[in-house]
């Protein structure tokens, strides 16, 4: 049985503001997380948005990151 998400990419934007410039460690409360997007396209232009919006704190980091969905045997 084949399943319609399988072998289909999903992007995501996630960051927040790290609590130092190693950015090993968020900042409680300040995750974010925008997506899903289809298009690597999409995201970074979502991605550009709001970078561009939090450009004078030095440890606000946002990262576009591509999931795929795995196939699991049945």
């Amino acid at each position: 049985m084949s399943n319609s998400t399988n072998n289909r990419e999903i992007w995501v934007v996630w960051g927040g503001i790290f609590r130092d410039t190693s950015f090993q460690e968020l900042e409680a409360g300040t995750e974010e997380l925008l997506g899903p997007f289809h298009s690597a396209e999409a995201a970074e232009k979502a991605w550009l948005e709001r970078m561009r919006r939090m450009v004078d704190i030095a440890s606000h980091r946002l990262f576009v990151m591509k999931a795929t969905s795995e196939s699991k045997a049945g």
